[in-house]
């Protein structure tokens, strides 16, 4: 990630907390860069987010209304679109980092603690989870008692079709059922379908994820 970008993350997660205002003085508004100079970072910034498999569905053609209100010249209209575009990027990658590292965290700690909310079954595996706040169903299909491999989501997805609506929005206080028994082949799909799932949104069922439920 480019300095830049690591700036413009800075200043949004300031931004969220309401350290610093989204007024700027005369003299920083003419620091602001050109409508294509926006344009152009947040195509830099969106194909960053796609090689992470983070990108959002509508960034694209965000980007592609800004280039068209340039065009017309509308530079104001132009940038406020770019901006929109590259704050949307940059969400992504804080998204994609986040799941890095909340993996990397959930696999450096014991996967089971005393008071575990999942149930066991008679193999080594959980055959329920029950779902809290801050959970995923990527970090719940990597801790060592569910699928100990994140890749592995879709699984749960599909067995608890008629709970979740979104796979991207789940709940705390869910209860999930965990199939311990699929075949390698469902396991190949179900980790196909997670590298290659493409942008996605919260809120809406995306059409790949209806077409792996439907196989």
């Amino acid at each position: 990630m480019t300095m830049r970008t690591t700036a413009r993350l800075f200043s949004v997660a300031l931004l969220s907390l309401g350290l610093i205002t989204g007024c700027a003085s005369t003299d920083e508004a003419d620091d602001s860069p050109s409508a294509a100079e926006a344009i152009a970072e947040a195509k830099v910034v969106n194909a960053e987010a796609k090689s992470l498999g983070y990108e959002w569905r509508d960034t694209g053609k965000i980007i592609k209304q800004a280039e068209a209100k340039l065009a017309a010249g509308d530079e104001a209209g132009a940038l406020a679109l770019a901006n929109k575009a590259i704050k949307q990027a940059n969400t992504a990658i804080a998204q994609a980092d986040y799941e890095n590292k909340k993996f990397l965290n959930d696999n450096a700690v014991s996967s089971v603690s005393d008071d575990s909310s999942s149930t066991r079954g008679a193999g080594d595996g959980v055959t329920s989870y029950s779902v809290v706040r801050g959970d995923n169903l990527w970090n719940i299909s990597g801790k060592d008692e569910v699928y100990a491999d994140p890749y592995q989501w879709p699984l749960i997805y599909k067995t608890n079709r008629d709970k979740i609506k979104d796979a991207d929005l789940i709940y705390p206080g869910q209860v999930f059922d965990i199939d311990q028994n699929a075949s390698a082949s469902e396991i190949d799909a179900a980790v196909n379908h997670a590298k290659t799932r493409g942008a996605w949104s919260i809120g809406d069922t995306e059409q790949s994820d209806r077409d792996y439920l439907a196989r």
